[in-house]
This record gives structure tokens, C-alpha cells and sequence, in this order.
């Protein structure tokens, strides 16, 4: 009897001590998350926005304290991070390939806080093969050991879109209105360029880098001046600088793509002019990063989404749906297929 007792004892100090762990998220208190945007603001409609709803989602399933902060000017990249470092949260997300340098300084600086970048890769070791002409993307400490990149092949997202541009396209001539000429950026538009190449190597694509992406005036300009040239289909290609573009397509009655996420969602005001969007999926590659973090399991290193694991590809076709073809939606299904396989390159190296 005594040993019954004392059995049914340990079970109940057990019972209380799950049901505490649990009480607390599973870990005594919950884990802070903290979002730094990059300066096209949280409800950017598009790249900081998603980042902000995974962060959202991660946080109502898992129990995680989360707040953001906008980034008004490139100079604050730092002093925001240490906001919530000198705060104590436990997980830091940073938002863009410009925000690299002042992540790795304060990931440095903050050994114990987990952090995770959108679109800036960290390369082992200054000697590693997989780093640049130059190196200032690589660090000879042996690696970022606290943070995971979360990485895209917009390339491939891009080059879906290019196939759909160059199968509605009357005139033979594409565009792209683009912000800064960084490698997402870069691959967003050479993925683009190529697959419009691959359905019709006579089409005419043209291109504009605009140094912001916070300069929806000047997007719209360079698309309307675009537009001039017989551009008849428009792709966004660089937060609200993009959607300058996609406005000045709306505005003369022409085809819209948009970019990161789905923008007939995100920007109704020009939802009737969008074909699509070539979307790269942040608000997943974040949940997944959190969910990991929370399940003890999170890596640093570089993670990579693509069309094969479902991290980028096209938005539906909503109001146009019925207005691309079936040989173009074919094509489509043919280069994504091609681009899985590896038979088919997008050109981007």
C-alpha cells in the first residue's frame, strides 16, 4: 500500500509539473519575438507586411510575445535591434538583404539572442567557396552561429511571371519597375526577363532600377515612361516603389504583376490591373523559423525556399483567370516542372 502511495505521489508532482511547463509555454515564461522592418514600413504591402503576419501567426499558435519596429531611416538598422536586445527578448527577425551588416554586428554582440534574416546570406568562413568576389558577407569568425538566413530563389518565382507576361503581352514589349539593384531584386527581374525569353525570344523587356524602395511617385513615373514605350505588362518589382509601377498600369487600363506576396490581397486599389504575383512566401519561411525556434530545433545556416518545397511560385490568377489561355497556364505548368527537375535555368548565377 505504501508503495501504491508513493507511486501515485510522483505521478502527481509529475502531473503538476507538465501542467506548469505548459502553463508557461513551455519553457517557465514566453518568448519574446521582435520584427525590425526595413524602412518601407510594416504595412508595406508586401515584403514587411508578410514577415509581420508570420511573426503573428507564430505568436497566437505558440504563445510568444511579439512587437515590431519600423525602421524609418537605414541608420536606425542597429539602434532598433538593440531596443529589443537591451528589452530582453529572446529572437530578433530582420527584414531585407539591407539590413545584413548591422545584423551580423549585433548578432556579435548579443551571442545568446537567437536571430534570423530575410534575404542576406552568411557564408561559413572568409575561405568558403560559396562566398562573393568580395567579403563583406562573409566573416572569418567561424560563422553566425545565432542567426539562420531565410533565403529565396526568386529567380524562379520570377521566371513564372516572365512566362505569363510575354503569353498576354499584345505589343512584345515587358517591363519591370524595380527598387534597389540587390541580388533579390536582381533575381526577381533576371528570372523575369528569361522566362519571357523562353516563351518568345523576340519579346522586349525593359528595365529600371530606382535607389528606394519607398518611392512609390518615382515608380510610377518610370512605369508610365515605360508604359510609352509599349510596355503592356507591368511587373512591380520593390515594396511601395513597385507598386508605383503596378499603379501606373491600373491607370492605363494594362496588365499588372506584382511581387513578394499576393497583391490582389494586399493592394486592391490596383487588384483589377494584376494578373498575379510572383510571391515568395515570408510569412511561412518565418512561422516555420519561430516553430522551430519554439520546438528547440532551429539552425543556423542558411534556409532556402524555392518552387520544389513550395517556399516561392505564382499567386492565382483571380480576376484574370479566364483571360490567360490555356497554352499559357501549360507553359506555366511546364516551366515549373522543368524548373524543379533542373532541366530548366533561369539564367540567374
Amino acid at each position: 500500500m505504501k508503495k501504491l502511495s508513493f507511486v501515485l505521489v510522483i505521478i502527481m508532482i509529475a502531473s503538476l509539473a507538465l501542467s506548469a511547463c505548459a502553463g508557461a509555454g513551455g519553457g517557465g515564461k514566453a518568448l519574446k519575438v521582435g520584427l525590425v522592418t526595413d524602412t518601407g514600413g510594416v504595412n508595406d504591402k508586401s515584403f514587411n507586411q508578410s514577415a509581420w503576419e508570420g511573426v503573428q501567426k507564430a505568436a497566437k499558435e505558440f504563445g510568444m510575445d511579439a512587437k515590431y519596429i519600423e525602421t524609418k531611416q537605414q541608420t536606425d538598422y542597429e539602434k532598433n535591434i538593440d531596443q529589443f536586445a537591451t528589452e530582453g527578448y529572446d529572437v530578433i527577425v530582420t527584414v531585407g538583404f539591407l539590413m545584413g551588416d548591422a545584423t551580423a554586428a549585433k548578432a556579435k554582440q548579443y551571442p545568446n539572442i537567437k536571430f534570423a534574416i530575410i534575404d542576406n546570406a552568411y557564408f561559413p568562413t572568409k575561405d568558403s567557396k560559396a562566398c562573393a568576389d568580395t567579403v563583406k558577407d562573409c566573416y572569418d569568425d567561424g560563422g553566425l552561429k545565432n542567426v539562420t538566413s531565410l533565403m529565396f530563389q526568386e529567380d524562379q518565382a520570377g521566371f513564372l511571371a516572365g512566362v505569363v507576361a510575354a503569353g498576354i503581352s499584345k505589343t512584345g514589349v515587358i517591363c519591370s519597375v524595380s527598387g534597389m539593384e540587390i541580388p533579390p531584386v536582381v533575381r526577381f527581374v533576371t528570372g523575369y526577363q528569361n522566362g519571357a525569353k523562353w516563351v518568345n525570344p523576340n519579346i522586349q523587356t525593359l528595365n529600371v532600377y530606382i535607389p528606394s524602395f519607398i518611392d512609390p511617385t518615382k515608380g510610377k513615373e518610370t512605369g508610365q515612361s515605360m508604359i510609352g514605350q509599349k510596355c503592356d505588362v507591368v511587373f512591380g518589382v520593390g515594396g511601395n516603389t513597385g507598386n508605383g509601377g503596378l499603379l501606373a498600369a491600373k491607370e492605363a487600363g494594362l496588365a499588372a504583376i506584382g511581387v513578394d506576396v499576393d497583391q490582389y490581397n494586399t493592394y486592391p486599389e490596383v487588384k483589377d490591373a494584376l494578373v498575379t504575383s510572383a510571391a515568395k512566401n515570408v510569412d511561412v519561411a518565418v512561422y516555420e523559423y519561430l516553430k522551430a525556434v519554439k520546438g528547440g530545433t532551429a539552425k543556423a545556416g542558411m534556409s532556402t525556399a524555392n518552387l520544389s518545397n513550395g517556399g516561392v511560385g505564382l499567386a492565382p490568377f483571380h480576376d484574370w483567370d479566364s483571360k490567360v489561355s490555356a497554352d499559357i497556364k501549360a507553359k506555366v505548368q511546364e516551366a515549373t516542372d522543368g524548373l524543379k527537375s533542373g532541366k530548366l535555368a533561369t539564367g540567374y548565377k
